[in-house]
């Protein structure tokens, strides 16, 4: 019962970490604005926000595995803070947005750059660690 609401604050402090970068993304955004509000933007804030939370499991990862964390940290850590910092819903939405916006280079990009860069992240992270 404790990891349960271990997760649940995590997940409370992951989002709002996570609407904490959106709303600095938009804010710089808004002071570029240029193209019209028509043209989906492209969702740099999402893509940050997976990156560095892709890195933080893979160290969070490598802690676990060298007896360094314990499983309900781990998993109050990584399916909380990290889980509700994250975001796969809004990555996936954002890139047919763009693609329906007929941003379809934007749309590969940001496909390619959330895969990429969180694979590289999570791998980085197990590096830090030691592990790989």
């Amino acid at each position: 019962m404790m990891t349960a609401a271990l997760v649940g604050l995590g997940g409370m402090v992951g989002t709002l970490l996570r609407f904490a970068v959106d709303t600095a993304y938009e804010a710089l955004r808004a002071r570029r604005r240029h193209r019209s509000s028509l043209v989906p933007p492209f969702p740099m804030g999402t893509l940050v926000v997976n990156i560095l939370g892709s890195g933080g499991i893979g160290i969070l990862w490598g802690l676990l595995l060298n007896s360094a964390l314990s499983n309900p940290v781990y998993t109050a850590l990584s399916a909380g803070l990290a889980g509700g910092f994250t975001t796969f819903s809004t990555f996936t939405v954002a890139a047919v947005l763009l693609w329906r916006g007929r941003r379809r280079v934007a749309a590969v990009v940001h496909v390619l750059a959330n895969t990429g860069c969180g694979l590289a992240a999570a791998a980085l992270g197990l590096l830090i660690i030691g592990t790989i």
